[in-house]
């Protein structure tokens, strides 16, 4: 008797920093130079905005509960004002996001390969962020894979952040899916609340800061990374 390969799903959602891109090895040393810049030497500056981003000096990571993991830049730059006694929390996200779209990349995995892959199984493939759309785009660009996506969005795209649903659904809508049929892949417990509460499938990955066990009991799977995706995607059908 022959086996026919069927995927699980029809649709992936992925987020982006700790998904597509590994956290750590791409924000801590871009957050410490952009603390270094704004903060014209005064060390006790610096200090103050680690703490206020949940930031530990010592050892170049974030903690768990930063803003930068799973928030917006816009809480970013709330947060960093409260640090600096500014007031201009929109010159600042500006800032943070121009800043933001020269970052580092440091891929999860080599992507193009990976996307190309998911989209000859015939996938449909969508990034969420919390991060800003125009962000999203240019991290995409520089890695070469933009054109891989039917849909990418961020907080400021006009559906909302997670751990709403709200995004999510609205992609599952633009390609014209039922949320059932889609899987949220995302490294932090917001993606996956998100996922949960849109009715889709989850997967969490450990390429960001969140550990396997705060994971698990949201997620369907967990596993190393996105390049284990397909394996899992794939189920055996008699």
């Amino acid at each position: 008797m022959s086996t026919t390969p069927r995927m699980r799903a029809a649709a992936v959602l992925f987020d982006k920093d700790g998904t597509l891109f590994d956290f750590t090895r791409t924000w801590s040393a871009w957050l410490q130079e952009v603390m270094r810049q704004l903060a014209g030497g005064d060390a006790d500056l610096v200090e103050a905005m680690a703490q206020a981003l949940r930031f530990d000096l010592a050892e170049g990571v974030f903690f768990k509960d930063s803003p930068v993991i799973a928030g917006t830049s816009r809480e970013a730059a709330d947060s960093l004002c409260r640090a600096l006694g500014r007031t201009d929390p929109d010159a600042l996200e500006r800032f943070l996001s121009e800043e933001a779209a020269r970052a580092p990349l440091a891929e999860a995995v080599p992507l193009a390969p990976l996307l190309d892959s998911l989209r000859g199984a015939g996938l449909r493939l969508g990034v969420m962020t919390n991060d800003n759309e125009a962000v999203a785009h240019a991290h995409l660009a520089q890695v070469g894979v933009g054109d891989r996506f039917d849909f990418v969005a961020g907080f400021d795209s006009g559906h909302g952040a997670k751990p709403s649903p709200a995004p999510l659904l609205a992609f599952a809508a633009a390609i014209g899916l039922p949320p059932g049929q889609v899987v949220m892949v995302g490294d932090s417990t917001h993606d996956l609340q998100a996922g949960r509460a849109a009715g889709m499938m989850t997967v969490g990955v450990l390429t960001g800061p969140a550990e396997a066990d705060e994971l698990r009991h949201l997620a369907d799977v967990v596993l190393p990374d996105i390049g284990h995706l397909p394996r899992w995607l794939c189920a055996i059908e008699a």
